[in-house]
């Protein structure tokens, strides 16, 4: 199915080019009753990304990291974010790009890595496309600390909760990320069954 026949880009105006990219579009769309409707979106483009969660089966352990994120912070979110480890792809292949993120902020080197779906996290306003992966992980996989990249701004912890513990956190609100609840719910289904 495609619905590029239904739609008709009249202007794109770019807003914004600092970190990432706001355009604003006026386009026409073709509504399932057959009339034309005008519209106008404001777009935000910040390139795909990947995000794994690193699991220990034997231990019931996960791997996640703790950072700032000033939106969280703006929208009343008073404390570091616990997620997967993840990152943009700046044009590599998404399996390449994850082993290099989770290498950068958790310190572990990791193999194992499988793709599982991908989605679009906030289809309304912004353009990612979101890959995501799980895979395993020892204590002999750590090569260095991690902590990310300070250069970008980056000053992550790692912490390793049991997955019972990690879904307790979601159930309490000390996990809020979307991304990182729903690997934590693939995993409690298809990995920690």
């Amino acid at each position: 199915m495609t619905i590029s026949n239904r739609i008709k880009v009249e202007e794109v105006t770019t807003l914004s080019s600092d970190w990432y990219i706001l355009r604003k579009t006026t386009f026409s769309f073709l509504r399932g009753d057959g009339t034309w409707q005008r519209q106008s979106r404001e777009t935000y483009d910040r390139g795909n990304g990947a995000t794994i969660l690193l699991y220990d089966l034997e231990r019931r352990r996960v791997l996640l990291t703790r950072q700032f994120r000033y939106p969280a912070y703006v929208n009343g979110h008073d404390d570091l974010l616990t997620e997967a480890p993840a990152g943009l792809l700046d044009n590599a292949i998404p399996e390449e790009r994850i082993k290099a993120e989770v290498e950068e902020e958790t310190g572990y080197r990791v193999s194992d890595v499988r793709p599982i779906f991908d989605a679009f996290m906030s289809p309304g306003s912004v353009t990612e496309r979101l890959h995501f992966f799980i895979g395993s992980y020892s204590a002999a996989d750590q090569v260095s600390n991690g902590g990310g990249n300070a250069d970008e701004g980056e000053d992550i912890e790692r912490l390793e909760p049991t997955i019972d513990e990690a879904l307790d956190m979601i159930a309490d609100g000390r996990i809020r990320d979307g991304k990182t609840i729903m690997l934590l719910q693939y995993a409690a289904l298809h990995v920690f069954k």
